[in-house]
Order: C-alpha cells, then structure tokens, then sequence
C-alpha cells in the first residue's frame, strides 16, 4: 500500500507537497476504509481535481519518476514491452521560476507497506546527481523502527539488517543506492520486499502509452480475465466473451457478441473508442484488485462514462470486492462522482497554482475557507467547487484566495 508521498521543487511544485492516502479521524464512510494487520487505516481510493495547467498530473509525474529513477537501473537492458517506459532516461526538472530551485535538488519521500513491513525512502537528485538518500524499516509485527542505509553524496552508511552488506567504491552518482542493491543483492530478503514494491506493488496507467496497455492486455491470468468478463457484462456492453491472438509480433484482440441469439466476433479496432479504451483499462483495473496493488492513472475519466467511472470507484471502496487491500489515485474532471455519496472529504484532492506558477495540493478535509471554516460531510461538493469555493476553480488556472491556500 502506498502511505504518503511528499515531493519538492518538481516541474510546477516549487513547495513541499504531501499526498496522504492515511485515512483520517472522520465520520463517513468508516466501512470504506482499509485496516491493516496493526489497525492503522488507509484510504482505498482517492481523487486529484483542478484546472488544466494547475499541476494535476505533475503530482502523479513526480511518484512515477520516483519508481522509475529506481527502477530504470534494474532493467536498464530487458527487452520486456511491458516495462519499456522504465528503459527511459529518467528526466528530473526542478521547479524553473527562481535561480534557487533551479539550483536545488528535488526532493522526493514515500511512505509503503508491504505485508512484512512498512518502508520510508528519501532520495535528494540535483541534475541527476544523488545527493542524498536513506532508506528506513517499521516491523509491522513488532512496531521496532530502524535505520537501513543513509548517503550523503556518495558517503554510504550502512545499518540494522544491512550492515553485513557492502558498497562498491565506484558507485555513480546519478544511480541510487536502492537500485545498487537491487542488483548486487537481489537475494537479499529486504531488498527484495522493497524493490517488489516499486516493480510491482504500484503500476501507472497513462492512454498515451497504447503499446503498454495492449501487451497488459494480453498478459492476463486466467483469474484477470475471468475479472474482466464481470466488469464488462455488469456494464452491459453486449460482449459475452473476448480473445488474444498474437502474429509475428502483432496482437489482435476479438470480442464476441451475442444479439438476439445471433454469435458475431469484432475486430476490437470496429468497436467504440470508449470500448477500445476499457480494454486498454480494465486489465489494470483487474490486476489492481487481484493483486492487491496501487493504481494510478491520470485522467481515468476520460472518455469513460460517468456511471462506468461510479462503479469503478465502488470497485474499490467496496472490500468484499477489493479484498486485498487494492488503492486507486487518479486525476479528474468529472463532478459526477464528488459528492458524499462516493467519497469521504479525505479522498478528495484539490491542485491548483498560485501567484507564481507554484502548484499547491490540499485535501477537501483539511480546506478552510476565509472564516476558518471547514467544509461539512453534507456539503455539495461538486456545486461548491464549481463556484470556486474550495480555491482550485476548475475554470481558473489559479488559486483563489481562500484562507491560508494562496502563498
């Protein structure tokens, strides 16, 4: 599961930014919330509003090129389609608007619990160079938190359960220690439990990416598919059935109708541009709640209907259906679904950019407007937002002056 992640001086973030998927002491939704093994609770879903251009996707950007600065290094030569965007040089752009971020590292910290423990990695890159860099352990069994390595620069200290391994001398320093591990001790059994976490404990989903989400398509298990009939027929689009065929390289994908007692095959490309879109979605969505992992996308609604985007979001919030502790992060402009009905005040998040480019992320629980005041659990969310009244203006690229929001 993911905890939080913080980042600064990324793209648009010129400030610290912290997204928390901890669940808060409110009243809603209490069944709707993930408890873990410790009785710490999470939140399983939960949704980034704002205007174009006011740093949405940078939020999720930054947690992608974390994951990818570690991983990249890991798969720097497979030829595996499915993780060609890790093979990517990793590119870290700091916030531009002043001579002193633009001469900082960026900062990244991420909170994730895997099922023996949870983590805290902080990496520090300042033009692609580590700077700094420490990796931390909390037992969730015994709730005993240690130190497992620390870097400053290229000055590596080793502790707890590491201290028996060793650094090279010639170690880069554009790569991260983390990934130094990954290779020198894949066996280890806790850098394995983290870098299983990065590999495949979170996955992202971006539709510009249409190569990625064909071969997840076709990479599924029988348990996936089976997963994804249900979706597909509770959405009543008329598609009993659906196969994979791959030839020299290239892969097709059929979906089967059945219409008045009458059985036709489609070419996937004769079907709707929503539909092709589900199947380049809903393998995700399956994995996710199969496997119990992190999903993120960016823009989940576009061109999904709203009652489609409802059920995946129930998906989700629902723990007899997401019974391994699944989260989904997504970014949005429909309004459809921001209302009490579907979500806790937690689960949703406001981005929008002040006075100086600078983006700002807030929670719809932690808002206050000018009078100090916090919004209600029986609030019209949707129509509040709609008339500015939550900062980010979804007509406005820039915050409103609410409160202490606008710096």
């Amino acid at each position: 599961m993911l905890c939080q992640f913080t980042v600064k001086n990324y793209k648009s973030i010129r400030d610290e930014v912290t997204f928390d998927m901890q669940a808060t002491s409110i009243s809603e939704h209490e069944d709707k919330v993930i408890r873990d093994i410790d009785g710490e609770e999470f939140l399983p879903v939960s949704a980034l509003y704002g205007p174009n251009g006011g740093g949405k996707s940078n939020v999720l950007k930054a947690l992608q090129t974390l994951v990818g600065k570690v991983l990249r290094p890991l798969y720097a030569s497979t030829n595996n389609a499915g993780i060609l965007m890790f093979r990517k040089n990793v590119n870290i752009e700091p916030f531009k608007f002043t001579e002193e971020n633009k001469n900082a590292p960026t900062e990244f910290e991420i909170f994730f619990r895997t099922k023996l423990a949870e983590y805290r990695y902080q990496l520090y890159v300042k033009k692609e160079k580590v700077v700094y860099e420490s990796l931390d352990r909390v037992k969730l069994s015994t709730k005993r938190r240690s130190g497992l390595f620390e870097r400053d620069n290229n000055n590596i200290e080793l502790k707890g359960d590491f201290t028996k391994l060793t650094a090279s001398d010639e170690l880069s320093d554009t790569l991260p220690f983390l990934s130094y591990l990954g290779i020198a001790y894949s066996k280890n059994e806790v850098v394995r439990d983290v870098l299983e976490w990065f590999d495949e404990g979170i996955d992202f989903l971006n539709y510009g990416n249409p190569i990625q989400e064909l071969v997840v398509a076709v990479e599924h298990t029988k348990n996936i598919k089976q997963l994804m009939l249900q979706m597909i027929q509770e959405m009543d689009l008329n598609i009993v059935n659906f196969r994979v065929e791959e030839n020299e390289n290239r892969f097709d994908v059929y979906t089967k109708h059945f219409v008045d007692g009458y059985e036709e095959e489609l070419d996937l490309e004769e079907e709707s541009s929503g539909t092709r879109k589900l199947f380049g979605l809903l393998p995700f969505i399956a994995t996710s709640l199969i496997e119990g992992n992190v999903l993120v996308i960016d823009e989940l609604d576009a061109k999904i209907h709203p009652i489609l985007l409802k059920h995946i979001i129930n998906m989700f919030t629902d723990l007899n259906v997401n019974k391994n502790n699944a989260q989904l992060i997504f970014t949005s402009h429909d309004l459809s679904t921001m209302n009490s009905e579907v979500f806790r005040r937690d689960e949703i998040w406001f981005v929008a950019k002040g006075k100086a480019e600078n983006s700002k992320l807030y929670s719809l629980v932690e808002f206050k407007n000018e009078k100090g005041e916090s919004v209600r659990k029986d609030a019209k969310f949707d129509k509040q937002y709609l008339e500015g009244k939550y900062g980010a203006d979804p007509y406005l690229k820039r915050i409103i002056d609410w409160g202490k929001i606008n710096a």
